[in-house]
């Protein structure tokens, strides 16, 4: 699930429907059904994957845009980001052009984005939906680093949103860190996120193969740096389930993860997440994810939904406030999830208004 704007899961008609006490009044009674709350929520959650599946998943026939392989690169240390740093950029340029000769404009125009000389792609693949993790800030002396973690439908041609969300949080974090206290932001598109509208976005099939990803960026980010910095992980909507995933290979290694507009995790409890890292939740006001039945039920071979609300108190999570904003607005300039998301990668986790 990813951010509003994209297309993300968005409430049924049915959810959205006001209901009215009087709206039965002149109909004939009938028998109320006597079924178990249990069979009722996998009713439910079977009628929401049930109408996913019957919908067109509108990316599986599109031709996959052509690009050239990632480029062959040593594993990062800080005497070769600047190399490596380069040799991507020199791969968007080259992706670029192979995407405007088929045709392929939107895409051509990100990929020259990322190769502008100002861009420090760590990694970049511009086969298919793309995959591009983005640091932004001197990554080799920070002491303090967000590892952002995006939802359903981001890709290389939607990227430009999630490049502003980073953004947006390292020049928070520029202007409120303390003296001596350096920071850098990565942009994580690291896996292949699920479609909105497809199977894939109700189950944790795609978070379970980005989980070695983002574990292995973890580890990239702890040998780059000396000394060893504060990590946090701030994990929009799926990409709390992928977090989730990834969460016990981490260790010692992360901080503080944060859960932004979860659908729910896959894991009951906080503490089922099996890491020493602080776990804290947050949900706008007008988040439309609220409405998502946080249910998990075996359906079709395979376990859909992601059970218990992230910021419930059954739950265990840190839950602090987020304001008025939407599913889009985590990262939004001015907004109160923004300030306290600022806080808590730099430590500050008294100034955290909890809700």
């Amino acid at each position: 699930m990813g951010r509003g704007r994209s297309g993300s899961l968005k409430p049924t008609a049915a959810q959205r429907a006001p209901k009215g006490r009087g709206e039965l009044r002149d109909q004939p009674r009938r028998r109320r059904s006597r079924k178990p709350p249990h069979r009722l929520r996998r009713a439910v959650l079977s009628a929401l994957i049930a109408s996913a599946i019957a919908l067109p998943l509108s990316g599986a026939a599109e031709p996959r845009i052509p690009a050239p392989a990632p480029a062959a690169l040593d594993a990062p240390t800080p005497t070769t980001l600047d190399k490596i740093y380069a040799a991507n950029r020199a791969n968007a340029a080259k992706a670029a052009q192979m995407a405007a000769a088929h045709g392929a404009g939107r895409r051509a125009a990100a990929d020259r984005r990322l190769a502008h000389p100002t861009r420090q792609l760590l990694t970049f693949d511009g086969r298919g939906p793309g995959l591009v993790t983005e640091v932004l800030g001197d990554l080799a002396q920070a002491t303090r680093i967000a590892v952002l973690v995006p939802g359903s439908d981001t890709s290389l041609d939607t990227y430009g949103r999630f490049h502003t969300a980073a953004l947006n949080l390292h020049q928070r974090l520029t202007r409120e860190a303390p003296p001596g206290t350096r920071t850098a932001v990565i942009a994580w598109l690291g896996y292949e996120t699920p479609g909105t509208i497809s199977t894939t976005v109700a189950t944790t099939e795609r978070a379970e193969q980005a989980a070695p990803q983002l574990g292995a960026l973890i580890r990239d980010v702890r040998h780059i740096t000396d000394p060893g910095p504060r990590i946090s992980l701030l994990c929009h909507s799926y990409g709390s389930v992928v977090c989730a995933q990834a969460a016990p290979a981490t260790g010692d290694d992360v901080n503080d993860i944060a859960l932004l507009g979860s659908p729910g995790t896959g894991a009951d409890t906080a503490a089922a997440l099996r890491t020493s890292a602080r776990v804290w939740a947050a949900r706008g006001d007008n988040d439309w994810v609220e409405n998502v039945p946080h249910l998990s039920a075996d359906l079709f071979g395979t376990t859909v939904g992601f059970g218990t609300d992230p910021v419930s108190p059954a739950f265990g999570a840190r839950v602090f406030a987020a304001g008025d904003g939407g599913h889009s607005d985590y990262f939004e300039p001015g907004s109160l999830s923004l300030t306290h998301l600022t806080r808590i990668v730099l430590g500050e986790s008294e100034a955290v208004t909890h809700d």
